[in-house]
């Protein structure tokens, strides 16, 4: 039984391997006629349909049974003997028929029937390393949809790990409950809770979308500010200069936030070192933020930056088609970062 991928190879192949065997077995013989030529054709459809149906038969039966690729060479050097087989018993039928209508022509001796397998394995072997071919390609292309899939289903498994290990609803959800068991005149810790929830609202609206615009992520790093400000006190200054046309344009969400989040956790802040950290967009550059801060590397506690954070902003700003890439540079004590600013997305239909 053929198999749908197969069977329009084998209509295809069978009528044009037999017009090209009986091209070959006409060479030299110009004197033949149109019906002498017909003739030579459909004897050598004839014999080239059951040489190739029964060959294939055989490959199939073999693939079966020998189907893994460490099989392979095994499966190959069975076929080989077995081909031989096959093809040498395939003549004496083939013949039989044919033996009985013109036995002059088609006769049953030993050495016509050695002579008419030879001819016919040479197109056998052909044929059936074909069907090697196409199946060594089939299971390439099914290795690399699989590998495709592992990789997908091997990020999304870790991205539902990480989820998992602090879920934010959680998070949120029990900041609003502390923030009620916190004593009212206690003002500092009420306001410390406030500003941690409305990290994780933004965290959680942030989510599922592209971008946002600059105004709303610029908004959540000062509340995340406030945070650290609780902790820094005098020794965290910030200044930010931001255009309102810069405002409307967009990020991605959460980048500004994370290049400030590196320049804490990478830099001295202390009261005869303090932390500046300047956010601006200026007039005259109105497609770029530029995330600055003193330079002054830690050289104690914190294990010293892996750059994956900055790699990350970079990665997802090439994937939302940013007119220019993220840049750094250093330079007189200071680090900047220069993040594109994006327009602002067509708006949803409803």
């Amino acid at each position: 039984m053929l198999r749908r991928n197969d069977r329009r190879f084998v209509l295809l192949g069978i009528p044009l391997l037999s017009a090209v065997i009986t091209a070959f077995s006409l060479v030299g013989q110009p004197d033949k006629s149109g019906a002498d030529v017909l003739v030579s054709w459909l004897i050598s459809l004839y014999f080239t349909t059951g040489y190739w149906l029964s060959n294939y038969q055989l490959w199939r039966w073999l693939l079966e049974r020998f189907p893994s690729p460490e099989q392979t060479p095994r499966r190959l050097w069975v076929l080989a003997g077995l081909a031989l087989l096959v093809t040498s018993a395939a003549t004496v039928v083939l013949t039989l028929p044919l033996h009985w209508l013109r036995p002059a022509y088609f006769p049953l001796t030993p050495a016509a029937l050695w002579q008419g397998t030879r001819f016919s394995l040479v197109p056998t072997v052909g044929v059936l390393t074909l069907y090697e071919a196409m199946y060594f390609f089939e299971q390439w292309k099914a290795n690399l949809h699989r590998a495709d899939h592992l990789a997908r289903a091997s990020t999304q498994a870790q991205l539902d790990a990480l989820q998992g290990q602090l879920d934010p609803h959680f998070l949120f959800n029990n900041l609003n409950t502390l923030a009620a068991l916190i004593e009212p005149d206690n003002v500092p810790a009420q306001q410390f809770v406030e500003h941690l929830a409305d990290v994780y609202r933004y965290v959680l609206l942030a989510q599922g979308r592209a971008t946002v615009p600059l105004a709303e992520e610029l908004a959540f790093v000062e509340t995340y500010l406030e945070l650290h400000k609780a902790r820094f006190r005098e020794n965290l200054v910030v200044e930010t200069q931001i255009t309102p046309a810069a405002l409307a344009r967009h990020v991605a969400p959460l980048s500004v936030q994370l290049l400030v989040e590196n320049a804490l956790k990478h830099n001295v802040a202390s009261r005869e070192h303090p932390l500046h950290l300047r956010l601006s967009a200026a007039p005259e550059a109105p497609d770029t933020l530029h995330v600055e801060n003193t330079w002054r590397p830690r050289t104690a506690g914190l294990a010293p930056g892996t750059g994956t954070g900055l790699a990350n902003v970079r990665s997802r700003y090439a994937l939302l088609g940013a007119p220019q890439p993220v840049e750094t540079r250093a330079a007189g004590g200071t680090f900047v970062v220069d993040l594109p600013l994006l327009p602002a997305p067509p708006p949803r239909l409803p």
